[in-house]
């Protein structure tokens, strides 16, 4: 009888047959798109998508593998920022989780540890719209850690340019380097279980457990051997946050949100924009984005309010530090744009020992300064509809990186890919994603970009 009811099954021409929801394959056709700056993260954000995931899961599961696949920039160290529009919701929030700042500094923290946000920030991203369970999404990078990926040409460019100060610490040289004290370069198989094993008790406990758990209590004692000093307290007391964006009228009703402070690089994008708006050129418009995140780095105060003021002067920004981007939309129009960091290229520099990964780097400690975390995304407030997502990396051009090329697309009609390769200065990178005719609406009008001038992917938006 049971295998008389598989084949009447079988014959059901309603039956759904193919891979069940979970497994790429899942959804055919229009998936959604994304750019991301690590070439794994990009595949394992279009696989959830594949799978029947949210573009908030696909941008969960990027962020975790880009801790294994592109650890010089991206960890459990570290933090960052995103931006998610939600149809249903109508509008855009922002999720921040930028690397801890410390109150204090204890005694023997040669190398001051940021509070690692990254885990708990993907899980309050993923709280915004999720489709596929947590755990599911923390099992891809996992699975990279433990059986290896592929040193991307990404870090092996960040392993050349730090690697002798890296190699201080033997626990990173022996995650980085080969035997001969060269560094990995790419294409070689990088191998992490410690990480691993970490993202495994994460999985399985939570990712509270790194705060105030078994995690946290190894993480304190660590931290203090690589001259960190974190302590329970801080580890309980870093928290995300959701806040509402910095919200700029567009063209033809659109809206454009960008990520308010701490994330900083929202704000000064947001002053460029408002700059190209005014018709200045991108180089005055980017002075007057870098002098207004500066001028908010001073003496604080309402953004908006920064934003309305006449210019401040001019000030400098010096040893900004490195972070990564990521932009993604699904089939049914949500979107996602972050910005990573862990405040310095491979933050400390030093391995939390045992757990596999990189330390963040304390900001504000020292000559160490918060990364200007920068992305935007816009919108039609009246249709309910997604129109552009972005984020940017590259120091002090990253709010530019953001804000150039949203102008040339949503202000000037520039083409998305002419958009990308004039409105950004070096050292930016852009990742961009845009449907032209909004989305809901006309999935073959809609595009993923990633800076061809940097080390990262977009992936297509169809599965046949």
């Amino acid at each position: 009888m049971l295998g008389g009811c598989g084949t009447l099954s079988s014959l059901n021409p309603f039956a759904r047959s193919g891979p069940e929801a979970g497994t790429p394959g899942f959804v055919r056709g229009f998936l959604g798109g994304v750019a991301a700056e690590d070439p794994a993260a990009a595949l394992a954000a279009r696989n959830v998508l594949s799978a029947g995931g949210t573009a908030v899961d696909a941008a969960v599961a990027a962020g975790f593998v880009m801790a294994v696949t592109l650890p010089s920039r991206v960890g459990l160290g570290g933090g960052g920022a995103c931006l998610v529009f939600d149809p249903a919701r109508q509008g855009v929030e922002a999720v921040l989780f930028p690397p801890g700042p410390r109150a204090a500094i204890p005694a023997g923290a040669d190398r001051p540890a940021a509070v690692p946000m990254l885990a708990r920030g993907l899980f309050a991203l993923h709280t915004r719209r999720p489709g596929r369970p947590f755990e599911e999404l923390v099992a891809a990078a996992e699975q990279a850690a433990r059986f290896g990926t592929e040193v991307s040409r990404g870090l092996a460019e960040d392993l050349a340019a730090v690697h002798r100060p890296l190699f201080a610490d033997p626990a990173a040289r022996a995650v980085f380097g080969r035997p001969d004290g060269s560094p990995r370069t790419a294409g070689e198989r990088l191998v992490q279980p410690e990480l691993a094993a970490t993202l495994a008790q994460l999985r399985i406990q939570g990712v509270g457990d790194l705060h105030q758990g078994a995690l946290g209590r190894r993480l304190e004692e660590v931290s203090r051997l690589a001259g960190g000093g974190l302590t329970l307290e801080e580890l309980r007391a870093g928290l995300p946050r959701l806040e509402q964006p910095i919200l700029l009228p567009a063209r033809g009703g659109d809206r454009i949100a960008f990520l308010p402070p701490p994330a900083d690089g929202g704000l000064a994008a947001a002053a460029s924009f408002g700059a190209l708006a005014a018709g200045q050129s991108l180089a005055e418009a980017e002075a007057r984005g870098l002098a207004v995140a500066a001028a908010w780095r001073e003496r604080g105060g309402d953004p908006r309010a920064l934003l309305a003021a006449p210019a401040p002067a001019a000030a400098g920004m010096a040893m900004l530090p490195a972070s990564a981007a990521l932009a993604v939309f699904d089939r049914n129009g949500v979107a996602v744009s972050c910005a990573f960091t862990l405040n310095n290229l491979f933050g400390t520099g030093r391995m939390a020992p045992g757990m596999g990964f990189l330390l963040g780097a304390a900001p504000n400690a020292g000559a160490v300064q918060p990364a200007l975390l920068s992305a935007a995304m816009a919108y039609n407030p009246n249709l309910r509809a997604f129109r552009m997502g972005v984020a940017g990396s590259g120091q002090r051009a990253a709010p530019m990186a953001v804000a150039g090329p949203a102008a040339l697309h949503l202000l000037r009609g520039a083409a998305p890919m002419e958009a990308v390769a004039a409105g950004v200065p070096p050292p930016g990178r852009t990742q961009f994603t845009a449907c032209l005719n909004y989305l809901p609406g006309r999935p073959e009008r809609c595009t993923a970009i990633s800076d061809p001038r940097g080390t990262g992917v977009a992936v297509g938006t169809l599965d046949q």
